[in-house]
Parts: structure tokens; sequence; C-alpha cells
């Protein structure tokens, strides 16, 4: 993908689905991704659609992904940094992780 040129930049990898991934400092995961070739970012849970970035400013939220293993984050929200972990969101994903519930005496 072709990139607007800027001033020299440092770069970071990161990994997506298991595949290195070099990208710009200072780049959102999405825009990284997007210029890596990356289109698909989750799997809709009602009808299993592809979905990848729209708006790029966090309002459409079709760029969900999980990032170092937390679901439902925005990768057009979210910087890229160095080792990190993305992986594309395959339906829901819960928020919080389950928590037992209390017994009552």
């Amino acid at each position: 993908m072709l990139r607007i040129a800027r001033q020299p930049t440092s770069i970071v990898n990161f990994y997506f689905a298991g595949i290195l991934i070099e990208a710009q400092a200072g780049d959102s995961v999405a825009a990284a991704l997007l210029a890596a070739g990356h289109g698909v970012f989750r799997i809709t849970p009602v009808s299993g659609a592809a979905r990848g970035p729209v708006c790029m400013m966090g309002v459409c939220f079709d760029c969900l992904v999980q990032i170092d293993g937390l679901g439902n984050q925005q990768a057009c929200m979210r910087e890229v940094r160095d080792g990190m972990r993305v992986e594309p969101q395959d339906g829901a994903f819960d928020a919080l992780p389950a928590r037992p519930v209390e017994e009552t005496p």
C-alpha cells in the first residue's frame, strides 16, 4: 500500500494473527494493518460478515480487535507499539472476565 511521505521515523514490529508486521512508530494499529495489506479486522457475531476500519476516528467500531489478549479494542484509537500482539476479533468478546456468583448463606 502506498504511504504518504513524511519525516523518517523509527520502525516498530508487532504481530497480527501470528504474522510479524513492520510499522512506523506513531501509526495507529488500524493504519499499520491497512498499510501492511490487512483489511479484515473482525467477524460480526450475528451475520458472520467481515469488517474493517471505516471511519478511522473511533466512531464506527468496525475495527475491533484483540490487543495483548484484551478484546473490543478499537484499532484506529490505539497506537502500535513494539511487540504488541493483535488478533482479529471473531464475534462478540466479553468486556470483563466472568466472575463466579457468590452464594448467600
